[in-house]
């Protein structure tokens, strides 16, 4: 699968120059969960000197900037962070369609984390997701795209990851 969104006059803000190695990529949606959950994890991350990739103040848009795909492309592992507006992002869902392509190609590593949100409704585009699948099409989207987002969508859901329901456990 080809990679749509690149641009090689965008750049991003990452805890890591573009130059320094990290082993970590984390995916995940701004609004839900950059000031809980993935500040949290990546906090811990760094704590056990693990380095992280995580995008900090990038742009809306429809592109995704070169030094993204790079990043993406040089983790060891990604973590990929499904919250209940997730699939609202083409930015997540590209990012994860690019994720997805370096675990066939490269053997990097996928974990989801299910972070306040039930797998079943990332597995079948139900809830939430379904919601957010029926935005994008009323916006016209290409069919073939909503297709590829949604087997993504279905298959990262499938791999062994962490259900962190956070009434149960009491996080925000």
């Amino acid at each position: 699968m080809a990679w749509p969104y690149s641009s090689s006059s965008s750049t991003s803000s990452s805890n890591h120059t573009p130059q320094e190695k990290h082993e970590v990529f984390i995916s995940f949606r701004s609004e839900d969960t950059r000031n809980t959950f993935t500040s949290h994890l990546n906090g811990a991350l760094k704590r056990l000197d693990i380095k992280t990739y995580i995008d900090n103040n990038l742009k809306s848009g429809d592109e995704i900037p070169a030094s993204l795909v790079r990043a993406i492309e040089e983790a060891k592992l990604s973590v990929v962070v499904f919250s209940k507006n997730y699939a609202e992002s083409k930015w997540c869902l590209e990012e994860l369609m690019k994720i997805l392509e370096c675990k066939e190609t490269r053997g990097q590593i996928v974990v989801p984390v299910f972070y306040d949100v039930d797998p079943s409704n990332v597995r079948n585009q139900r809830g939430s997701y379904a919601e957010a699948f029926a935005k994008h099409e009323r916006k016209s989207e290409e069919m073939k795209k909503l297709r590829e987002w949604r087997n993504g969508l279905t298959e990262a859901a499938n791999f062994s990851g962490w259900d962190c329901d956070v009434d149960r456990i009491g996080i925000s």
